[in-house]
């Protein structure tokens, strides 16, 4: 049995986003948890939110032990970009992308 949970418009790159996930994969849920709380990065914030929100998932709507959960599948996807612009020299304008992210968690119990 797997719970998931999913953030999606988050205003983060998603290449930040995936350097952190590459540390959480495959990790029990509390080991990936004290992980993110001392991982000095932006979207650790976003991720541990993320992490309690799908392990919440899985004990009330799966009756699962918080205890026994791995953090089976996290993967991040790009979301729309805000595209906006800045002025520069002679009257041009450069452009600035403020992408967003959709953030995906999937737990499972240990086998």
């Amino acid at each position: 049995m797997e719970a998931k949970a999913s953030l999606k418009f988050a205003r983060i790159s998603p290449r930040k986003v995936k350097i952190v996930l590459d540390l959480i994969r495959d990790k029990d849920t509390a080991v990936a948890r004290a992980i993110l709380r001392n991982t000095p990065k932006a979207a650790s914030e976003y991720l541990i939110k993320l992490l309690d929100s799908a392990v919440a998932n899985a004990e009330n709507n799966f009756g699962m032990d918080r205890n026994r959960l791995v953090v089976k599948e996290c993967f991040v996807t790009p979301g729309p970009t805000l595209k906006r612009f800045r002025a520069r020299a002679k009257g041009s304008g450069a452009r600035i992308m403020k992408r967003t992210s959709h953030v995906f968690i999937t737990v499972a119990d240990k086998e």
